[in-house]
């Protein structure tokens, strides 16, 4: 086995990369607000809505720039997504149900409550219904750039666990989007889709491990869920399922392995390129001439609402009962007043919550616009305010200890992602 390949340590190489890419993606949402309210704005608004062409679908016209990286480059986003479910689920920080017990847990109530907040605020308006789920999401990427601006102050603890429930985080967002937002169903292309699925897990199960293959047809399983209503990005999710992965428990990642090849080829990309350009497409609202009352309309401040309050409310509501019911264990390291921050951060919705405003409310610019602002005011909220918390918050008694113990554990053995979870709770 190469032992140079990935870098000596996985985990670490992860939360950095993350890191990193959450403020790139900042810096790209600063920027299109910037340009969307400067003389600008008009080359933007051009530039993104551009028509490339051709028409790969009647449903959604000639393909435009935003059409491009909404539902083709962020299916490559999903893509890796998938990857990091399926290896969490096999061979990482997912692999038992001891594991996985207290990020469902948190993931589970921090989309519920946030749902049932916008519910109460703008429900009740005609048509705004269906955009229960916009605040339900978490935006890793995000969120640990915030994290990654207090340094040594934010506990690894903290950090596992904002990742952990990220991802199931992840997995409940794709599960609404492929029972909630699905238009109407082409059976015809929806049983290729299925078929061509079914050939990559063939492949799977028959040893194949040439990746470029399953790169093809995962080019044409997207085409084909483009063309049957279910929503392509969808396409990613599954393929990433059929990628063949070999286990490699408390060593670092395999060289041979196809899913740990494409996940630490796409990572940097996606990272890098795909989110923060995802971000700058979608970001820039104009508010110029914004009035208190589209401000506080009902769409705006159920998603701000949903995201501050919601958030925080469900994640560390969750966390603290589970702990008191002895469900759970104490993050090992970290004060109640650090975990409620981390709960905060939690509210950056941002990537995925555009995401799903931008389904929720197909064709209407003015709903995705009020989204947009409401997804803006409650992710800004949440991230100050966590920024806050954890900056201000003291830290715990074994902080100093923890950080040490982990740091040699990662110098020692290049990976801790099945070790950390045991030292990141107390029991």
């Amino acid at each position: 086995m190469n032992r140079d390949f990935p870098p000596p340590s996985a985990l670490r190489a992860f939360l950095a990369s993350e890191s990193a890419g959450g403020m790139l993606l900042i810096f790209a949402a600063i920027l299109a607000m910037i340009v969307a309210n400067s003389p600008l704005a008009e080359t933007y608004e051009h530039a993104i809505h551009a028509v490339t062409g051709p028409v790969l679908t009647d449903k959604l016209g000639p393909m435009t720039v935003h059409l491009w990286i909404n539902d083709g480059l962020m299916a490559i986003f999903f893509l890796l997504v998938g990857l990091e479910i399926k290896r969490e689920f096999v061979d990482g920080r997912l692999a038992s149900w001891d594991r996985r017990r207290l990020p469902f847990i948190a993931a589970a109530a921090g989309m519920a409550v946030p749902a049932a907040i916008y519910i109460g605020f703008a429900g009740s308006t005609p048509g705004l219904a269906q955009g229960w789920a916009i605040p339900a999401a978490t935006d890793i990427a995000f969120a640990m750039g915030v994290l990654a601006l207090l340094g040594t102050r934010a506990p690894t603890s903290l950090k596992l666990f904002l990742v952990t429930v990220a991802i199931v985080d992840d997995m409940g967002a794709v599960a609404i989007i492929a029972l909630f937002y699905t238009a109407k169903i082409n059976l015809v292309a929806l049983a290729a889709a299925a078929a061509i699925l079914g050939i990559m897990f063939a492949c799977n199960r028959g040893g194949v491990k040439n990746l470029p293959l399953y790169l093809l047809l995962f080019a044409f399983l997207w085409y084909a869920m483009l063309l049957s209503g279910v929503h392509a990005t969808i396409a990613g999710v599954l393929a990433a399922m059929t990628i063949p992965f070999e286990r490699t428990p408390g060593t670092p990642d395999s060289a041979t392995s196809p899913l740990h090849r494409l996940e630490h080829g796409l990572h940097p990309w996606v990272a890098f390129a795909i989110v923060p350009l995802f971000g700058f497409a979608n970001a820039g609202v104009d508010v110029r001439g914004l009035s208190a009352d589209q401000l506080f309309a009902p769409l705006p401040l159920g998603i701000a609402a949903g995201l501050f309050i919601g958030k925080q409310i469900g994640i560390f509501g969750s966390v603290w009962l589970a702990v008191k019911l002895g469900v759970a264990g104490r993050l090992r390291g970290a004060t109640w007043l650090q975990v409620y921050g981390v709960a905060m951060l939690c509210g950056i919705g941002f990537t995925m919550s555009l995401f799903i405003g931008g389904l929720a409310f197909p064709g209407d610019a003015l709903l995705i616009e009020e989204a947009k602002i409401g997804i803006l005011m409650g992710s800004l909220l949440a991230a100050l305010t966590g920024f806050a918390v954890l900056r201000f918050a003291p830290l715990h008694p074994l902080h100093g200890a923890v950080e040490s113990e982990s740091n040699a554990e990662i110098t020692a053995d290049g990976d801790v992602r099945d070790t950390s979870e045991q030292r990141a709770t107390e029991d």
